[in-house]
């Protein structure tokens, strides 16, 4: 397949690795050489990035540059070309012309895509003369490095260009959502244009300020950013000209706050500029200083509603799934939880309340949209009632750092600061302590599954914030002793529990997993004890149940050196038992914990109690343990059952007796 990319632009060269990456033949067009040429040196860059960080091999960015040639003629460029993607600047008639170029010069069969964020797919398309065939790619920045991509259809766009747009999108490695009708903003712009908008009006208002609102973003929903810093960070010019457009294109919608357009017309962009809603110094990665307590008074809820009220109407409206939605604030914003989960959490009656008073305030664009109103006149008000726009197995409360799903014959104990990649805290420790020692003595469960929450951690180890907290020896031994007291409750669970891991599991969490029984992890996954790279040593057992696990020359290598390893290599070695893809995690681990729920209770134990009791011990004196355990288990109801299922060549049913 043959590739042309429009722009060697910031988008333009990322869209252009990206092709090549995935094995397609890449033309990357510019209007003159020097861009050409500052687009291939950005690639050759990036690729050696990826070689250093062992992302892909020397040969694969070789052969990726290799793929791509560049060229000043479109019209040439695109005559037998399978796809063109544009990627030129946010400005209808510079992509009306190109589409009127390409529609004249690029063969019958070829896909038409852009890369607008915001531009109506419908009117690019009215310049060709086969709207049927244009089609909306848009990706998020750096295109190299982010997993998501959005793509949407015109009014015209055909289902046979839809499909194999997101074909495209999949080889190409992206995780790709579909808008399916050409809605200003689309997904995840028309979901994030509110809460910037609204946080800005707030701040307006002297409601609250530009530092408690990032707080309480970053702190307390756990976001990657605030409001106000992601705007900087993406540059306030592309955020008031987006706004803009969407509300050019629906003029249902709010004006662009004031402040916004004020810095916009003062030069102010944020990072890029020195000047935005903070100051920067100049560093490329600079982070403004935000204090934790400083959002502690924002009501969550009031900055949330608009967004969460978009979600729906896009939902309700067909424009996307739900599931859909989810991914893309998700991939698209580095949100730990889906708009809907934060709706759920936040309570689907607090979200309406919210809504209708800022309509009173604001205008008909912050109604509560029909979805919402419709699940709470159900009463379904989200985490709270048990079902809201999701449905909810019964939880435990009381717990501030795991939540606890019991679903009996499986109860799930997920570790609950994604925000921190579920790092352990002495307070999570204890919270893990006590769901443990619940689900030993509850006859109902018989296995436990353990996992993190998001899709970026199981857990990357302890929270070093919490080292602060330790003044002596006695306090790290006191710390430590609860760890391992920890991992002994979860070695000596008589039910089976599975680790299922799906990010970091470092540290800690390395070892946390170590204490389960069986181990399933995701491809994405990465596995360390990087303790000595700060002249520390594991505290949790790190020394003691690895070279149990892996041999002994194994966990030397890997406790001495701090690396990380991925998952296959974790398989290979012995640290998991499976490796699957992430979209596959779930229904592994559930199917696993079923099969281990039907299996004789009191064997179950046995087992698990001779393997971890004896194994340092001599053969003869693990033998004997195991005559003694096989004679106790004879004379059981379990065993009788087992006896009269296999004869009658049925299922039989273990009651633990």
């Amino acid at each position: 397949m043959k590739v042309v990319v429009v722009g060697a632009g910031v988008m333009g060269h990322g869209i252009a690795e990206v092709a090549a990456l995935a094995g397609f033949d890449v033309v990357m067009v510019d209007v003159a050489e020097e861009f050409l040429a500052k687009g291939l040196e950005k690639i050759r860059w990036s690729l050696e990035k990826f070689v250093e960080k062992k992302r892909i091999t020397k040969e694969a960015a070789d052969a990726a540059i290799a793929r791509i040639r560049t060229s000043t003629n479109l019209a040439e460029a695109v005559v037998d070309s399978d796809l063109v993607i544009e990627a030129a600047p946010e400005d209808i008639k510079i992509k009306k012309n190109i589409f009127q170029l390409l529609s004249q010069n690029a063969p019958a069969h070829a896909i038409l895509a852009t890369n607008t964020s915001t531009l109506p797919i419908t009117e690019i398309a009215s310049a060709t003369n086969r709207p049927e065939k244009v089609v909306g790619m848009h990706f998020f920045n750096p295109p190299p490095l982010m997993p998501l991509l959005e793509v949407i259809a015109g009014e015209k766009t055909s289902q046979e260009t839809l499909d194999k747009a997101v074909e495209i999108g999949k080889k190409m490695g992206k995780t790709v959502v579909i808008c399916r009708k050409d809605v200003p903003g689309f997904i995840v712009n028309r979901i994030l244009t509110p809460l910037l908008n609204h946080s800005c009006q707030l701040v307006e208002e002297g409601v609250y300020s530009v530092v408690e609102i990032d707080s309480a973003l970053r702190y307390r929903l756990g976001l990657p950013m605030g409001a106000f810093e992601l705007a900087d960070y993406t540059g306030i010019d592309v955020i008031v000209l987006a706004s803009k457009s969407i509300k050019e294109r629906d003029p249902n919608t709010p004006p662009v706050c004031s402040q916004f357009q004020r810095l916009y017309e003062k030069g102010n962009y944020g990072l890029k500029s020195g000047k935005g809603f903070y100051e920067y110094r100049g560093g490329a990665y600079e982070r403004p200083s935000i204090p934790r307590e400083a959002g502690e008074k924002v009501d969550l809820v009031e900055l949330m509603a608009p967004a969460i009220n978009s979600a729906a109407w896009i939902v309700r409206n067909g424009v996307a799934s739900l599931e859909d939605v989810e991914t893309g604030v998700k991939l698209g914003l580095g949100w730990p939880k889906g708009v809907f989960q934060y709706a759920d959490e936040l309570g689907l009656d607090k979200v309406a309340a919210a809504l209708t008073k800022a309509a009173e305030r604001y205008g008909d664009f912050y109604k509560p949209d029909p979805l919402i109103m419709e699940l709470v006149n159900q009463g379904k008000l989200g985490v709270k009632t048990g079902a809201g726009f999701y449905a909810y197995a019964a939880a435990e409360t009381g717990y501030s750092e795991i939540l606890v799903e019991r679903k009996p014959p499986v109860t799930k104990i997920i570790l609950n600061r994604p925000h921190r990649l579920n790092t352990i805290t002495p307070k999570m420790i204890e919270e893990l302590t006590d769901a443990l020692l619940k689900a030993w003595s509850d006859r109902e469960t018989r296995v436990v599954v353990l996992r993190g929450a998001g899709e970026r951690a199981f857990s990357a180890g302890a929270d070093v914030t919490a080292f602060t907290e330790i003044k002596t020896r006695q306090d790290a031994e006191k710390f430590l002793r609860a760890f391992q007291e920890l991992m002994n409750i979860l070695e000596s669970m008589p039910k089976p529990v599975i680790a299922a891991i799906d990010g970091y599991a470092l540290g800690g969490g390395c070892e946390l997993i170590m204490g389960c029984d069986i181990r399933i992890a995701t491809d994405r996954s990465e596995f360390g004890q990087p303790e000595i790279n700060l002249g520390l040593i594991p505290g949790a057992g790190g020394t003691q149940r690895l070279p149990r696990l892996i041999g002994v020359a194994r966990a030397l290598e890997l406790t001495l050196l701090g690396n990380r390893i991925s998952a296959e290599e974790a398989y290979r070695i012995g640290l998991v038992n499976k490796v699957v893809k992430p979209e596959n995690l779930e229904q592994e681990v559930q199917t696993l914990a079923e099969k281990l729920a039907s299996q004789p209770p009191l064997a179950v134990r046995a087992v698990k109690q001779l393997i971890y009791m004896t194994r340092e011990a001599p053969l003869s004196k693990g033998l004997a343990m195991e005559r003694m355990f096989f004679a106790d288990l004879l004379f059981t109801k379990d065993f009788m059952e087992g006896i009269s299922a296999f004869f009658a060549k049925r299922k039989p049913e273990f009651k633990g007796e």
